[in-house]
């Protein structure tokens, strides 16, 4: 199978994962390579589908930093204390990915709350380590898509805080930022 092929085999199992909606999970064709997927999304202005999208197909970390990248964007130059607490914490474990720093990360974010970006982004970089279990207790494995998810709801803040009237606009920038990382991992060779 040529790499074209393979990239074009990813579509439909990253977007079953994802759990899109069924109107953008009809838009899958056969042939379809998932770059074409998520332009196809954002011109049918199903944002939240392509952010889904893309998180689920991302690895763990770099899911994570774009899951911050966009909570930074979002929370401006000079983000309340707790924000930017979350920020910081989550940047330092993309930074070094240690377990302390990963569990800084959701200590920060749950101060932050989980339903803000950077709250949702120090969680993602939580989920993206190999226990959800307190350090001296057997390990729990999170689930294989939680980091998705948290990056997904990460993203998804971002770009409906402030002016609805900017979140098409959002949404747009921070996909395309997202897609740009696929593009520079060589996720779908061939793209």
């Amino acid at each position: 199978m040529d790499s074209a092929t393979q990239a074009n085999s990813m579509t439909e199992p990253v977007a079953s994962v994802a759990e899109l909606g069924d109107e953008a999970m009809a838009l899958i064709k056969p042939e379809m390579h998932p770059l074409d997927f998520v332009a196809k999304l954002m011109e049918k202005q199903m944002y939240t589908d392509a952010v889904r999208f893309v998180a689920h197909a991302l690895p763990k970390r770099e899911a994570v930093w774009w899951g911050w990248i966009s909570a930074r964007r979002a929370s401006g130059e000079n983000p309340p204390p707790k924000i930017k607490a979350a920020l910081e914490a989550t940047e330092k474990w993309i930074a070094q990915p240690s377990d302390e720093n990963r569990r800084a990360a959701k200590a920060a974010a749950e101060a932050a709350k989980l339903g803000t970006a950077a709250g949702c982004a120090g969680l993602a970089a939580f989920f993206a380590g190999d226990s959800l279990a307190p350090p001296d207790c057997p390990a729990v494995p999170p689930g294989p898509y939680l980091t998705a998810k948290a990056v997904s709801g990460a993203v998804n803040f971002a770009a409906l805080s402030g002016d609805p009237a900017q979140s098409p606009e959002k949404f747009k920038s921070f996909v395309a930022q997202g897609v740009d990382v696929t593009k520079r991992i060589k996720l779908w060779e061939g793209n």
